[in-house]
């Protein structure tokens, strides 16, 4: 029996059109000739970790998200970490062989070690391609991908075991797309308050994470009136929480879609990561990346969801269908930024960019608005069977 010849490692895609999610990634990538003091100190931290979990045989593996892409290419994201040698009990619950609605404290997923500067083969369609994580261990890259429209699998692996992230291409056709926050949107969280923040980030088991009602049967109504189109989440939150967010999303309703996260640590050039630019610049590179599709956008108005859709809104004039914003409670806009008033109450009915704006208190309230306003049809029925 003869071998088959091992595939050729193919070059990473760096298209132009697709600059990097977040601004201080394209600081990492430059390499500044001298980083800021808390990315020097986090970096020394790391390589102290890093050196001691390798003494006591941990090895090296990838954390996979979802990934997307479209004629010709795929964005790949994921995270070199190092982890202690796989037992039978984790392989087991790798293969669902433990109950998948298993409660994890948030905090279990801040307990990490990344590996900056790894080698992760990515394998993607047949062709196998070579890329380095970037100094927090974060691997997104666009690849090369000959792939139909649909769900897909690709395997990373950083030297250890492979593993599959899934990753969904768009049709060249597609001409619609909803993205969504995550917090107070979809899930109940009072962020950006520090110490509520962190309660709900680092204490609270998954299970007891609140869904705001009626969002996921608004998601579902609006995907039987648009077949096909993908749905994307985006947040100011932490990679860390990835897992946990697919858990959460699948357990509650809402459709898979790509998870577009940030990395709460220092940065080459601060101590912090600024929210609004890191939603402004995901939702920039998407409307670069997929130019003919039109979107529907979804937050809240406890954050900068309306200053951040409406900015995008005007940036590309006739890209953005729908801005639909959930009104948080007077409580929970106190929790929220302080005050018991939305911080932009006077959003009009309609965008310069002419973006439809719609506001309700759930998402059964934004349902009724659409209806409305015609952009939901009534025959859509909201159950799922």
């Amino acid at each position: 029996m003869t071998s088959q010849p091992e595939q050729p490692e193919t070059p990473v895609v760096r298209a132009d059109r697709a600059p990097r999610l977040d601004p201080a990634a394209e600081h990492d990538a430059q390499r500044t000739s001298r980083p800021h003091r808390a990315a020097r100190l986090e970096d020394r931290v790391t390589g102290f970790v890093a050196r001691r979990l390798r003494d006591r045989g941990w090895v090296p593996r990838v954390e996979p998200y979802t990934g997307y892409g479209s004629a010709g290419w795929v964005r790949v994201m994921g995270r070199a970490l190092l982890a202690p040698p796989t037992t039978e009990a984790d392989e087991a619950a790798e293969t669902g062989e433990v109950a998948a609605s298993h409660a994890v404290r948030g905090w279990r997923s801040f307990v990490t070690a990344q590996i900056p500067s790894a080698r992760v083969t990515v394998t993607v369609g047949g062709r196998r391609h070579t890329v380095t994580s970037d100094r927090g261990g974060y691997v997104d890259s666009v690849l090369e991908a000959d792939l139909d429209p649909g769900w897909h699998h690709v395997t990373l692996s950083a030297g250890g075991a492979e593993v599959e992230a899934p990753v969904l291409v768009i049709a060249a056709d597609q001409r619609t797309a909803l993205l969504s926050d995550i917090d107070d949107t979809v899930m109940v969280t009072a962020l950006p308050r520090p110490l509520l923040a962190a309660w709900n980030s680092l204490v609270l088991h998954e299970s007891a994470r609140r869904v705001v009602p009626g969002m996921a049967q608004l998601y579902s109504r609006w995907h039987a009136a648009n077949p096909g189109a993908p749905t994307f989440y985006l947040s100011t939150g932490a990679w860390n929480v990835a897992p946990a967010l697919r858990r959460f999303l699948e357990r509650s309703g809402y459709p898979s879609g790509p998870l577009l996260l940030t990395d709460w640590g220092p940065t080459n050039s601060g101590w912090f990561r600024s929210g609004s630019e890191h939603k402004l610049q995901a939702l920039r590179r998407l409307m670069d990346e997929l130019p003919q599709v039109r979107w529907v956008l979804v937050g809240d108005d406890g954050q900068r969801d309306p200053v951040v859709y409406r900015q995008i809104a005007e940036e590309h004039p006739g890209r953005v269908d729908v801005i639909a914003l959930r009104q948080l409670t007077p409580a929970e806009q106190v929790l929220a930024h302080g005050t018991p008033v939305p911080t932009d109450h006077t959003e009009p009915r309609s965008t310069p960019g002419g973006a439809m704006v719609v506001q309700g208190g759930d998402g059964n309230a934004l349902a009724l608005r659409l209806i409305d306003a015609d952009l939901l049809t009534v025959q859509q029925r909201t159950d799922r069977g």
